[in-house]
């Protein structure tokens, strides 16, 4: 019985063999070292992990700055287009002044503590994760 060329079982010499790019740290696979030791060998695998936590906590940062940009770094713009606003006075006090002087300071306080949380949710399931394969010695 012959096979057919094209099946994916078989090799073609004209093919260079498929590359297979890592992104992050597999899931599931039964492993004879722990993560933490891989990690601190500084192994493929360790720079795996290492770079998914960083990436997770890059990825967190740059939504932090987004949101505080789009907020706060769009006042100056919304007084320039909107002299009312500009001109608005509460309790003799001018708005732009109530605004940067008084309201930002809860704000950005809001905006340290979600990122604090999250970024220690981070590093809590990446220690976990680390700490739980390291018992079991899985990867």
């Amino acid at each position: 019985m012959s096979r057919d060329a094209s099946q994916p079982d078989v090799p073609r010499p004209d093919l260079p063999p498929r590359r297979v790019r890592v992104t992050r740290p597999p899931t599931g696979r039964p492993r004879s070292t722990t993560v933490a030791s891989e990690i601190d060998a500084g192994s493929s695998v360790g720079e795996v992990y290492i770079a998914s936590l960083m990436r997770a906590q890059l990825r967190l940062a740059l939504g932090t700055v987004a949101v505080l940009v789009s907020t706060i770094g769009s006042l100056p713009l919304l007084f320039v287009l909107f002299p009312t606003i500009r001109r608005a006075e509460v309790l003799d006090v001018p708005l732009p002044w109530i605004l940067l002087g008084i309201v930002v300071y809860p704000f950005l306080w809001v905006l340290g503590w979600v990122y604090a949380r999250r970024a220690d949710r981070h590093e809590a399931l990446f220690t976990e994760l680390v700490g739980e394969r390291a018992k079991t010695g899985d990867l």
